[in-house]
């Protein structure tokens, strides 16, 4: 699609929602690698110690079932924003797991892989978190508040060609800005402050994105917490349709819109097949 006179007021007014869409459309095509990044190093470090670049000993994305073969060879790769502060990523050993520590301080970015899921071989992802304190003032139906402690993300292939006016207006200024479109459909899975668990919210800034709280309020706080989702049926649930094929995943922490600190630690994450269930 061209976009048509710059000045137009229906392009002036996605032009203003660019930014924050972008930050947290996680594009990881199969046919499109994120470039290789440094490994980074394992470290007790203080999360106000800016870490080395390594991975270190965090576990790659872990697969039971066919779907193994069709991950990206290049394991997690961080990805950060133009003109945003970068959330801190740490291997670590916390309680006796591998671990990788968020320390967000007013900052955004994440951690992703590419993979290529096809939608008969969707199963259940499994992941888990252990957070000591909640964002003050975040709040998931406010997109000037619009933060979580934790977010784990899933990309999914689709028809773009049933994007309203305004995303598909986003997708090539996202193109045009970063290289990547604006991927079909993001679920997250993220922590509330306020809301009942298992509210669902569509993001504020693209009806593309959608959040299911997998955990609210102050319950659970400073223990790990585990979760086995079954990826179909969230995203039934959420977009009222079959998805279609996993391209991505990712791990996002971010508090740049309510411009305060918060750390995190994030466990293992697996993909399951149904043939293995």
């Amino acid at each position: 699609m061209r976009v048509p006179h710059l000045m137009n007021k229906t392009l002036y007014r996605v032009l203003r929602w660019v930014p924050s869409v972008i930050l947290l459309g996680l594009s990881a095509c199969a046919n499109q690698q994120p470039k290789p990044d440094h490994t980074l190093a394992t470290t007790s470090a203080a999360p106000n110690t800016e870490p080395k670049t390594a991975w270190g000993n965090y576990p790659p994305l872990q697969w039971h079932g066919a779907a193994k073969a069709r991950a990206s060879l290049l394991g997690w790769q961080s990805h950060t924003f133009a003109s945003k502060r970068a959330t801190q990523y740490t291997a670590v050993e916390v309680d006796g797991r591998q671990a990788l520590m968020a320390w967000a301080q007013s900052s955004v970015s994440m951690v992703r892989q590419s993979v290529r899921v096809e939608p008969s071989e969707l199963g259940d992802i499994r992941f888990s978190w252990k957070v000591p304190a909640l964002i003050p003032g975040a709040d998931l139906l406010q997109r000037d508040a619009h933060d979580s402690p934790v977010r784990v993300l899933l990309v999914f292939e689709g028809d773009r060609s049933g994007f309203s006016v305004k995303n598909a207006l986003l997708s090539e200024l996202s193109k045009t800005l970063t290289g990547e479109d604006l991927p079909y459909a993001t679920l997250m899975y993220v922590w509330c402050n306020t809301c009942l668990a298992e509210t669902v919210f569509v993001s504020p800034r693209t009806d593309r994105i959608r959040e299911v709280a997998v955990q609210a309020g102050t319950d659970g706080l400073n223990r790990w917490l585990d979760y086995t989702r079954n990826v179909r049926a969230d995203y039934e649930k959420v977009f009222g349709e079959a998805p279609g094929a996993l391209l991505g995943v990712g791990i996002m922490t971010d508090t740049d819109n309510t411009r305060q600190n918060v750390l995190a630690w994030y466990g293992a994450v697996s993909l399951t097949t149904p043939a293995v269930k």
